[in-house]
């Protein structure tokens, strides 16, 4: 049910991925939710990170599911108070290099998380998440998105990777 959910409202648009239509649809959105936290109700789980900007709505609205906190992930130029760790991505699928940045008391030592977002082709933004939360002491257990287009020969560095739909699964541009 979800995958058909993802597929009716999905889109192509001046060769961009649209999304966003998900978000609109609270029976949708809703069970995406579910379908992104499922695996991982019984992995030990402590918080949820998700990069801005769909990161951050699928993100939150996971960590509510697994009833676990949200630790943000923001690009280089948005206000975030207080110290914080930094990594810069390898290029993505554009070739731009990226800043991330993780609030240092995001988290703790110990903390397991999952990174939730809509889309990983490169793993470029996922590796430089892992380095941040492995830096914070913490464990990246897996991620959690929307459409995988992900090298296989990548897969083992980010834990257990869920994904709703396969790129290849999507309609043509």
């Amino acid at each position: 049910m979800t995958r058909a959910l993802l597929l009716d409202r999905f889109r192509w648009v001046d060769g961009h991925a649209d999304l966003w239509p998900v978000f609109r649809d609270a029976v949708a959105f809703a069970e995406v939710v579910k379908a992104l936290a499922e695996p991982f109700r019984d992995a030990g789980v402590t918080a949820v990170c998700g990069i801005e900007s769909r990161g951050f709505l699928l993100g939150g609205a996971v960590a509510v599911e697994l009833g676990v906190g949200f630790a943000a992930v923001r690009k280089a130029a948005g206000l975030f108070p207080g110290e914080k760790l930094t990594r810069e991505t390898d290029p993505d699928y554009r070739g731009l290099r990226h800043v991330l940045r993780m609030q240092r008391s995001a988290l703790s030592p110990g903390d397991r998380l999952v990174l939730v977002d809509d889309w990983i082709e490169t793993g470029s933004q996922a590796s430089a998440v892992r380095d941040l939360v492995s830096e914070a002491g913490a464990e990246l257990v897996g991620c959690a998105v929307l459409v995988d287009q992900l090298d296989p020969a990548l897969r083992s560095r980010f834990g257990r990777l869920h994904s709703l739909l396969a790129k290849d699964e999507l309609p043509e541009e």
